[in-house]
C-alpha cells in the first residue's frame, strides 16, 4: 500500500511560526489607511492572541498628538471600522497600553523616535526587532527610508523589516530607482511589497483549490481550457482619491498590480514547496511569459474607457471629469480591458481576458475558467439547448466561494439539459468570519514569510507589460471613450472578447 511521505520542514510552515517580541512602527500613523485599515488589523490579531507575547506599536506622523490622544482617536476609528463588533473593550485596554505616538515634523522627530523605539526595546525585551509599516502617500517612500538608515532606527541587534503600500513606483524606471534606494537601508529579504489582494482567503484559496486537489491540476491547462476571465468591478466611484486617481488611473491603480497577481496565481506552474521563494519563483515565469501587447494593434488587446453620468444601483451619479478634483479634461482611464496571452507549453494560444473599471453595475471581483466544449455531442441541439460550457468560477469578493457550472438532466420525460452550479460558499461552510486581509499579511511580516508579498522582479516584469500600454494611450490623439455609469464599459470592450466568439461573463 503507497503511503504518503510529509517533509517535516514543510509541514505548517506558515501556521507554526508564532511572531518574535517586536515592534511596530506604522509611518503615516494617524491617516486614513491606519485608521480604517491597520488599526483595526492589529486589534483584531490581538483579539485572536496572535500577536507576539510582548510588543509595541508606535504611530509616527506630522501631528502633535499625545499616547493618550492618539489611543483615543483609534478607539473611535477602531470600533467603527473593526469586522468584529462590538468592541471587546477588556482587549482594547490591554492593547491600547501598546500604542504610542511620535510626531516627527522635521528630522529632529526621528531622533526622537529612535529614542523612544530604543526605551521600548529596554523597557519590553523587544531586542531591536522592528517593523516599519510605510502607510504614507507613495512620494513619502524614499525620504522616509532614507531617514530610517540615517538616523539608525534599524536598531543594533535584532531584525528589521519595511511594509510598502502600492504603488510601487509609476513605471519600471521608478520602480527600480525606487528599490534601488530601498536597498540602501534594508535588504531585499527585509522589503515587504503589500498587495492586499494577496491576503485575501479566497485568492489564496486559488493555489489550495489547485494544489491540495487531485481533480483540477490535470484539467488546468491548454488541452482542457477555453478561455478565463478575470473580473474586477466597482460601483463606486474616484470618491475622495482624485488627486492620486488622475496620476494613476486603472491601469497603474488595479492592473499593474492585483489583476496581474491573479493572473500569475492562476497560470503559475506547481511550487516545490508553499514558501517565499518557491511560490514567487513561479509566479514571476508568468509574468515572463505574457506575451507584450504590440502598440499597432493596441484596440485588439487593450481597450479603455471613462465613466460618465448615468445611474448606479438607482442613484445618479455624476461623470468622471464632474468629479471634484478631476480636470475638465482628463483623459484618465477608469476601465480597462485586456487580451493577454501567456506563451508557455500550459496556456499557449489561450485568452485570459481581464477588465476592471469603476461605476459599474455592481461591486464583484471573481476567476472564471471556462472549458472547452465536450467533443463529441450525443444529444440533439433542442435537447441541449439550455447547457452552457462548464466553467469553474471563484468568487472573490463579496460572496466569497467557488461554483462550478456543469449540466444536467431537467426531471421532465425526455432529454432535456440545464446548466446548473454546485456551489460553495466560505460563510456556510466555515461558520467564521474570515481574517482581513491585512491581519493575514501583517502577520506574516512579522513572521519574516513574504509568500503572500511580491518581488522586486515581479513588481519589474509588471511594469514591463503595462509600461508600453500607457505610452501608448498617452500618445493616442483621441480620449477614452465615455460609458454610461451603471453599465459594463464601453462597446469596444464587448467587441474584444466577441471577435473571438466568446462574451463577458455576467458577474
Amino acid at each position: 500500500m503507497a503511503t504518503t511521505v510529509v517533509n517535516p520542514l514543510r509541514e505548517g510552515l506558515r501556521l507554526a511560526r508564532t511572531p518574535e517580541p517586536s515592534t511596530i512602527v506604522i509611518f503615516g500613523g494617524s491617516g486614513d489607511l491606519t485608521s480604517r485599515k491597520l488599526m483595526p488589523a492589529l486589534y483584531n490579531l490581538a483579539l485572536q492572541r496572535l500577536l507576539p507575547a510582548t510588543f509595541s506599536i508606535v504611530g509616527a506622523a506630522r501631528q502633535p498628538l499625545t499616547d493618550k490622544r492618539y489611543r483615543d482617536e483609534l478607539h473611535t476609528a477602531v470600533g467603527e471600522h473593526s469586522r468584529t463588533k462590538p468592541l471587546n473593550e477588556e482587549v482594547w485596554r490591554s492593547f491600547a497600553e501598546h500604542l504610542y505616538f511620535v510626531g516627527t515634523p522635521d528630522e529632529r522627530g526621528y531622533d526622537t523616535l529612535g529614542q523612544r523605539l530604543d526605551r521600548l526595546d529596554q523597557d519590553l525585551g523587544t531586542n531591536a526587532n522592528r517593523l516599519f509599516y510605510l502607510a504614507t502617500p507613495p512620494a513619502a517612500y524614499e525620504p522616509i527610508v532614507k531617514a530610517i538608515g540615517a538616523h539608525g532606527l534599524r536598531g543594533s541587534t535584532g531584525w528589521s523589516r519595511v511594509v510598502i503600500e502600492k504603488p510601487f513606483g509609476r513605471d519600471r524606471e521608478s520602480a527600480r530607482v525606487l528599490t534601488e534606494t530601498i536597498h540602501t537601508v534594508f535588504r531585499e529579504d527585509e522589503v515587504f511589497r503589500i498587495d492586499h489582494y494577496l491576503g485575501k482567503e479566497t485568492v489564496q484559496n486559488i493555489l489550495v483549490m489547485r494544489f491540495a486537489n487531485g481533480i483540477f491540476e490535470p484539467l488546468w491547462n491548454r488541452q482542457y481550457v477555453d478561455h478565463v476571465q478575470i473580473t474586477v468591478a466597482e460601483t463606486i466611484g474616484v470618491e475622495e482619491r482624485a488627486g492620486y486617481y488622475e496620476q494613476a488611473g486603472a491601469m497603474r491603480d488595479i492592473v499593474q498590480n492585483h489583476l496581474l497577481q491573479l493572473l500569475a496565481l492562476v497560470a503559475m506552474e506547481p511550487p516545490a514547496a508553499f514558501d517565499d521563494k518557491s511560490v514567487r519563483d513561479e509566479k514571476v515565469k508568468v509574468l515572463h511569459a505574457l506575451r507584450p501587447v504590440d502598440a499597432d494593434r493596441l484596440s485588439d488587446h487593450a481597450i479603455r474607457g471613462q465613466y460618465g453620468r448615468g445611474f448606479v444601483e438607482g442613484v445618479a451619479v455624476p461623470a468622471y471629469r464632474e468629479e471634484q478634483g478631476v480636470a475638465k479634461d482628463s483623459r484618465t482611464e477608469t476601465y480597462v480591458a485586456l487580451k493577454c496571452f501567456v506563451d508557455n507549453w500550459r496556456w499557449e494560444g489561450i485568452p485570459f481576458y481581464m477588465r476592471t473599471g469603476k461605476r459599474l453595475p455592481k461591486r464583484s471581483t471573481e476567476i472564471a475558467i471556462q472549458f472547452r466544449v465536450a467533443p463529441h455531442q450525443v444529444f440533439s441541439r433542442e435537447a441541449s439547448e439550455g447547457l452552457d460550457p462548464n466553467a469553474l468560477v471563484l468568487r472573490i469578493q463579496p460572496d466569497e466561494g467557488v461554483s462550478l457550472k456543469f449540466g444536467a438532466k431537467v426531471p421532465v420525460q425526455g432529454i432535456r439539459i440545464r446548466t446548473v452550479n454546485m456551489d460553495f460558499d466560505y460563510g456556510a461552510s466555515f461558520m467564521v468570519d474570515a481574517p482581513d486581509a491585512y491581519e493575514t499579511l501583517i502577520l506574516d511580516a512579522l513572521r519574516g514569510d513574504a509568500t503572500l508579498f511580491t518581488r522586486r522582479d515581479e513588481v519589474d516584469q509588471q511594469w514591463a507589460f503595462v509600461d508600453p500600454i500607457i505610452d501608448a494611450w498617452a500618445t493616442a490623439p483621441a480620449a477614452p471613450p465615455i460609458y454610461e455609469a451603471g453599465t459594463w464599459g464601453p462597446a469596444d470592450a464587448d467587441a474584444l472578447v466577441t471577435a473571438d466568439g466568446r462574451a463577458w461573463r455576467k458577474a
